[in-house]
């Protein structure tokens, strides 16, 4: 049993040595199985191991767990801590499952405890969380996500390591390891566990699937389906991660802007597979939004028929979300987002003297606009970079401003003098219509000199005529 769980840890990479694991011990088989578990391995790798019990003021011998678990961490000499929470009132609050209440309680006691007690593992990056899922674990939510219509991440099932940006690592050593096997194993050390008696109750549809179709499989249908089960879930784990390296590459070979909200060019995600395509539309989506519990291949079907019907049309999802159609763009935002567009009072720049000390102005988004102007010589290039541009300082008359457009806006697209209207140059170039208000212009009255991320005027173009040149160059930000 030690080996088996020992030869899983190592093979995904869950310890180190100088970790700081903190592990959730209910009283029940599971936990206890891994609290011994993780103890034993501690004599291979050195790791600092907490343990940690969350009682739900459910069940009325919730205490005497409580108690029994004390006790066993001093006999282990490993640190015990407790952490009171009314998980009913949870869930009332938050309107959802006492089951999704306690495991978002349980997650946050946790995290709270290795803030507390192990700061600099944290900071570090080096502080994980350990929880005792074991291999019919596994197959119950395999199971339970294939009968709901899940995608290939939901018949995945459970992950051996569950990493993230911003919190620990969440590592399940006995993810291999049988029910049976467990309490094998603690029978065979003449150890002793508490038993949850509403695991026994049919109340859950976890409780349903654990307690009548997996024991019908393996007795009726294929003896070992649970280890079978497990077997496929690794395999699907590897094809998911391969899917998800070339849903990225795809992902950003059809990306036209990632800042507020996402737009993918229509052209380039229609060359893809449609399954590579609605891959793509998760990604979005999951880029927008912490969790996609509620985002369904239903939603990726529904998004995926704005790239293949032409017309403008929107689409509006969970967490607030909007999907559009416009032009040769399809958007993914945020309706919160509406709310942060950019003001429209405008930003007036102090033109700098010519070879003098140039100035900075803070736009949004942590953007920095760096101004100055220099004497023009004619061996130097003029830049092609796309946030930095030059102008003819000389035909500059009134004082510039950077803001989002307004009515009257124009550009000169031809230094005869051919006027455009901002509104009929943004429509031509398919700039989507929820973005227009978003691009800053940099402006002298209602001449606009450059349309960011776009074009300039022709009017300030650099000729054989400049003396001085007024150079603009926006850094940093989105």
């Amino acid at each position: 049993m030690l080996k088996e769980v020992s030869a899983y840890v190592k093979k995904y990479h869950m310890l180190s040595e100088g970790d700081t694991i903190v592990t959730g011990v209910s009283g029940g088989a599971d936990s206890v199985c891994l609290l011994l578990v993780l103890s034993s391995l501690q004599k291979e790798i050195p790791f600092t191991l907490l343990a940690v019990h969350v009682n739900h003021l459910i069940r009325p011998e919730a205490g005497k767990d409580e108690a029994f678990v004390k006790i066993l961490c001093e006999k282990l000499k490993v640190p015990f801590f407790s952490v009171k929470e009314d998980v009913k009132e949870v869930a009332r609050a938050k309107g959802i499952s006492a089951e999704e209440a306690g495991r978002q309680v349980r997650y946050e006691a946790f995290w709270q405890i290795l803030q507390k007690e192990a700061a600099q593992a944290v900071r570090l990056g080096r502080a994980k969380i350990a929880v005792a899922h074991n291999l019919n674990d596994r197959a119950e939510t395999m199971l339970f996500h294939l009968f709901r219509g899940s995608g290939l991440s939901g018949l995945c099932s459970i992950r051996p390591v569950r990493k993230s940006k911003d919190k620990p690592d969440i590592i399940r050593p006995l993810l291999g390891i049988s029910r049976a096997e467990i309490e094998k194993f603690l029978t065979g050390k003449d150890m002793k566990w508490c038993i949850d008696h509403t695991n026994e109750e049919d109340t859950y549809t976890r409780n349903r699937i654990r307690h009548h179709i997996l024991p019908y499989a393996e007795a009726q249908v294929a003896k070992g389906a649970v280890s079978n089960m497990g077997r496929a879930a690794d395999i699907l784990l590897e094809a998911e991660d391969f899917i998800r390296q070339e849903t990225e590459k795809a992902y950003k070979n059809c990306l036209a802007f990632d800042g507020q909200g996402i737009g993918l060019f229509v052209d380039r995600v229609s060359q893809y597979h449609p399954f590579l395509q609605k891959q793509m539309i998760l990604f979005c989506l999951e880029k927008l939004i912490s969790g996609k519990k509620n985002i369904t291949a239903m939603h990726a079907e529904e998004a995926a028929s704005l790239f293949s019907q032409s017309g403008n049309r929107k689409l509006s999802l969970p967490y607030g979300i909007t999907v559009r159609r416009e032009y040769d763009t399809v958007l993914f935002e945020k309706e919160e987002e509406e709310a942060k567009r950019l003001p429209s009072e405008a930003l007036f720049i102090e033109l700098p003297l010519p070879d003098g000390k140039g100035s900075c102005v803070s736009l949004s988004f942590g953007q920095i606009m760096e101004v100055k102007a220099f004497t023009y010589e004619k061996t130097i290039n003029i830049p092609q970079n796309e946030y930095t541009k030059w102008f003819d300082y000389d035909k500059i008359k009134k004082p510039l401003a950077v803001r989002t457009r307004q009515a009257g806006d124009y550009l000169m697209l031809k230094e005869s003098g051919f006027r455009k209207s901002i509104q009929d140059y943004m429509v031509d170039e398919k700039i989507p219509r929820t973005k227009r208000d978003e691009i800053l212009l940099l402006t002298e009255g209602e001449h606009v000199l450059w349309i960011m991320g776009h074009r300039i005027s022709s009017y300030y173009k650099i000729s054989e005529n400049t003396k001085y040149i007024l150079q603009v160059q926006l850094r940093g930000g989105r």
